[in-house]
């Protein structure tokens, strides 16, 4: 192995594991290196100009590939942010008129981009993500995304307003809370708040978090894949204490507010219909 390919090696991983060769000669790697570093399988070449290592990142090297970047769902779930279910496919952005062949299970997003892209990097900015994202994705799943952004400090809402955004983007922008804690929360206020009855989220109510309160004394309890066995357990205790203190406790699955909303809805309106949001009068 040449002298030099462990360093080659260590300044492809600080660029991702995928890299172009003009940003590797640029910290003082020569061809020579980068030659006998794919000559000895140390590397590999991904398509002219580009290098990766063998344990690198597939969807990096695939993008590498294209010509492209990630962005989209694809890049918000790299970064943990909230997305919905996977829709099955590679979401990529290429500049506008870019020669991107459209193959199975890749969507190609010809977007100009609103922050201009690194051409060394291969994952888009999330102020690109995001503005993908609210045309990309229906309006209540973008906002989830958005806000799931905001919570994480990932965007700073006065930089991003001075960006120039598309009006379905301003749209959301004025609608995103910087609070949410979880996608499902984004949701179901979008969804209720036609009710125009004041709502709450990750409320501390005897010593545990609600996680909606509607008004002043119904709570919607969404429970996930996670409640079961000693969780449930403690669900259970929880209710009951929520009951005695005079609360009215809805519990509903995940399942049944992402695909059943029209029941969820229905209990919940029949039990403000009863008053049951308000505290009893004397």
């Amino acid at each position: 192995m040449p002298t030099r390919t462990p360093r080659l090696i260590q300044e492809v991983m600080k660029l991702g594991g995928v890299a172009q060769t003009s940003a590797l000669r640029a910290r003082g790697i020569s061809r020579y290196d980068i030659a006998h570093a794919v000559a000895g399988s140390a590397v590999f070449a991904v398509r002219q100009g580009w290098i990766a290592l063998p344990q690198a990142d597939p969807m990096l090297i695939e993008a590498a590939r294209r010509g492209v970047v990630l962005t989209c769902v694809t890049q918000a779930r790299r970064l943990g942010l909230w997305v919905h279910e996977d829709d099955g496919f590679c979401h990529v952005g290429a500049a506008p008129r870019a020669a991107v062949r459209k193959d199975h299970g890749v969507r190609v997003h010809w977007a100009r981009p609103l922050i201009p892209r690194d051409p060394d990097s291969l994952v888009d900015s999330i102020e690109n993500v995001l503005a993908i994202v609210a045309d990309c994705e229906r309006r209540e799943r973008a906002l989830a995304t958005w806000e799931s952004a905001f919570n994480r400090g990932l965007v700073e809402r006065a930089a991003f307003e001075r960006l120039p955004l598309k009006a379905v983007a301003r749209d959301l922008l004025a609608d995103a809370w910087p609070f949410a804690d979880a996608g499902l929360e984004t949701y179901v206020r979008l969804r209720l708040r036609w009710l125009r009855i004041p709502l709450y989220f990750q409320t501390w109510i005897a010593g545990h978090r609600v996680d909606a309160l509607i008004g002043d004394r119904l709570v919607l309890q969404i429970d996930g894949s996670t409640h079961v066995g000693a969780q449930r357990s403690e669900d259970i205790r929880h209710d009951a204490e929520l009951k005695m203190l005079g609360y009215h406790v809805i519990r509903v699955g995940y399942q049944q507010v992402m695909e059943q909303w029209h029941v969820v809805q229905d209990v919940i309106m029949h039990a403000v219909a009863q008053g049951l949001h308000r505290v009893p009068r004397a």
